[in-house]
């Protein structure tokens, strides 16, 4: 198992880092939340979890262990993969969903592009006894770790960018992009992560 990357970052895609080790590129997926904290040709480390399959072997990474451990367990449910897991994981901190399993939250998962109604009430179940308690204080909804959620400019195109790496179309994307625009307005730098969380709750309500 690859347990972590480190290295100066080569390359940044809207799901997608390219960490340089021992001359290596290394593309690693990552959530929003994660990419955020990361800068081209700043030295990085993520947490990884290698998921091998028949035909392809895909390196996904993390903020830190706690975010892995709890990608890992996710795929324990049935019906979720790797995808489905990063998905709750861009919607969601790891406390999130600790606190989101907990109380029964089923709204919460439904926030979850490709989890229906059907689908929270079966991971809530699944889910109950392995997700854990609350490691920290951050148990609201954020996307990511709070602290990689801020960066200095340029949120539009990284919420269009996520959402649109997410699966959406870019014309919704775009449509979500203004709807929390309001949101982005004032002194300081723009809380991505936030913003971001807000663009998949509009898009949610809209379905």
């Amino acid at each position: 198992m690859i347990a972590f990357v480190s290295g100066p970052v080569a390359a940044l895609a809207p799901d997608t880092a390219v960490i340089q080790v021992g001359g290596i590129g290394m593309a690693v997926q990552c959530t929003p939340g994660t990419l955020a904290g990361l800068r081209l040709g700043e030295e990085a480390k993520l947490a990884t979890s290698l998921v091998v399959r028949e035909d392809s072997l895909t390196l996904y990474g993390f903020a830190d262990d706690d975010e892995r451990q709890v990608f890992e367990l996710l795929q324990t449910a049935s019906g979720v993969g790797p995808r489905l897991a990063q998905a709750m994981l861009a919607v969601h901190s790891p406390d999130a969903l600790r606190v989101a399993v907990a109380t029964g939250d089923e709204k919460a998962l439904t926030a979850v592009p490709g989890i229906g109604k059907k689908g929270a009430q079966k991971l809530l179940l699944e889910l109950r006894d392995r997700l854990g308690e609350p490691v920290g204080s951050g148990s609201s909804s954020l996307i990511g770790r709070q602290a990689l959620a801020t960066v200095p400019a340029g949120w539009r195109e990284q919420v269009h960018a996520a959402l649109t790496g997410l699966g959406y179309a870019p014309r919704d994307a775009e449509s979500a992009v203004d709807a929390v625009a309001p949101e982005a307005e004032g002194d300081g730098a723009p809380d991505v992560g936030r913003l971001l969380r807000s663009a998949l709750q509009s898009l949610n309500r809209g379905r």
